[in-house]
């Protein structure tokens, strides 16, 4: 069949739920690629000033909570109708972007993330559902990298406009992320509701149901095993977002792009750079846009692998990569880091969900699958604790100027509302006899933050370790 053919047998129902996950991606990481950044930066920009362990807990936890959530969802809007649930979705994503960011403290904004956290969990699982149930043998394949497409753009895209207006307050990053929301309010009109199976029994037994068949599946301690192991290359991703913009913010030298775009593309730095630093966000982004460049490219070529070594190697390139973005102050190392990761993650996140379906009993292959949400949670949780307590104590910027303040028994007030981080590192660096950029670099050959690498790497060695182990000795079954 040719590709034309593929393309004119998607339905119009099809596109529209295309086109709305593009514009829920573009609101979703517009805000969240900046908020890491925004929970710990200094109070004097308009950031929050928590501290790292807060922010791994609201950023772990929270988006942990986001994909345990669709078991329940899922449920849902089988029950009450994808429209109905989609239209919910969007009231509560709207509503808790405006409110968030009249939140400041680490109760509030953390409730207010799993308010947000509801809406994108409502929403998540009927649009995959959707595209699923448009297409069939002939068109899944191309229907669904329509959609990963359509994914990775809104995710390019999303930091790109935000960015553009962080300079006029964080609180506009949260508005235009509830302003792309409602463009979903339209394109709900022109959604139509595909046909599913409406079963006869109540809401509470479908979801008790969902749980009874998790239990059965995870009866199995070798499955156990697996998505405890694969939880590790979630806790790498999710660094991505947790822990790399802050440490280039804090830590790496971004002139040498600033001064590259400067050159030849003035307006690139005029809206994303200042005081001759490029935004970190605006950094970190390359990863989205090494995607949409080399996604198929990848895909063309792990697609001849078996899933377990596509797994493997993936997991290992994605440790090799994330670990080297926390290595260095050079920013084009990173760049290069985070194109290494990248092939990692195009490598190994398509295959986890294949290897599942190799490895679970004939049986029980639909049961096996409904678990593939868990080392999401797993991994995003165990990834806020990394991004959390174990970079707020190794590597966090603050904690290690105030452990060398109380070391050299200097005068400095304590951060607080009235006395920003900006505030106390300029005092701090008075003191000391040092401008800013002289302490980051006596901070960074002192108390060697980039060692956070080797927690990256130990654990994204011994998953892929693990994984060959598990293949070759746990399972009875081979692929």
């Amino acid at each position: 069949m040719s590709l034309t053919s593929v393309f004119n047998k998607f339905s119009k129902t099809f596109w529209v739920a295309n086109t709305i996950e593009l514009f829920e991606r573009w609101a979703w990481y517009g805000f969240f690629m900046l908020f890491a950044n925004y929970l710990t930066g200094s109070t004097d920009i308009g950031a929050l000033g928590l501290s790292q362990a807060e922010k791994g807990t609201i950023m772990g936890v929270g988006t942990g909570i986001l994909y345990f959530l669709p078991v329940i969802t899922g449920a849902i809007a089988d029950k009450y109708g994808y429209k109905k649930v989609l239209a919910l979705s969007f009231v509560i994503y709207s509503s808790a972007f405006i409110a968030l960011p009249h939140f400041d403290t680490f109760t509030g904004v953390f409730a207010m993330y799993l308010y947000l956290a509801l809406g994108a969990a409502l929403f998540k699982p009927i649009i995959s559902a959707t595209i699923a149930k448009t297409t069939d043998e002939e068109t899944s394949s191309i229907g669904f990298g329509i959609f990963y497409m359509m994914v990775n753009i809104g995710a390019f895209i999303g930091p790109l406009v935000t960015l553009a207006y962080k300079d006029s307050g964080y609180d506009t990053v949260f508005y235009i992320s509830a302003a792309v929301i409602l463009v979903n309010f339209i394109l709900i009109l022109f959604y139509k509701e595909p046909e599913r199976e409406v079963k006869q029994e109540s809401i509470g037994t479908a979801i008790l149901n969902v749980f009874i068949n998790i239990g059965k599946a995870l009866s199995d301690y070798k499955f156990v095993i697996f998505l405890l192991l694969v939880s590790a290359f979630w806790s790498m991703y999710y660094q991505l977002f947790f822990t790399l913009p802050v440490f280039i913010a804090q830590w790496v030298d971004t002139s040498s792009i600033y001064h590259f775009f400067d050159s030849f593309m003035p307006a690139v730095t005029s809206t994303y750079g200042k005081d001759g630093q490029m935004d970190a966000e605006f950094i970190v982004n390359f990863d989205a846009m090494f995607i949409i460049i080399f996604q198929i490219i990848i895909s063309t070529i792990v697609m001849r692998w078996k899933p377990l070594q596509a797994m493997m190697g993936g997991i290992l390139i994605c440790t090799i990569g994330m670990a080297l973005t926390l290595f260095t102050q050079n920013v084009m190392f990173v760049i290069l880091a985070i194109f290494i990761f990248s092939v990692g993650e195009m490598s190994s996140s398509p295959k986890i969900t294949e290897y599942i379906g190799r490895i679970a009993p004939k049986d029980k292959v639909g049961l096996y699958m409904g678990c593939s949400f868990l080392p999401v949670f797993a991994g995003s949780t165990l990834g806020g604790i990394i991004s959390g307590n174990v970079y707020g104590s190794m590597s966090d910027k603050v904690t290690l100027m105030i452990r060398e303040v109380k070391t050299r028994g200097i005068d400095v007030p304590a951060i607080s509302k009235d006395f920003s981080a900006t505030d106390y590192f300029n005092r701090a660096g008075e003191l000391m006899g040092m401008d800013q950029n002289q302490l980051t670099e006596y901070l960074w050959n002192t108390h060697n933050p980039s060692h956070i690498w080797y927690v990256i790497l130990g654990i994204g060695f011994f998953a892929s370790c693990a994984l060959y182990f598990y293949d070759k000795f746990l399972l009875t079954a081979k692929e």
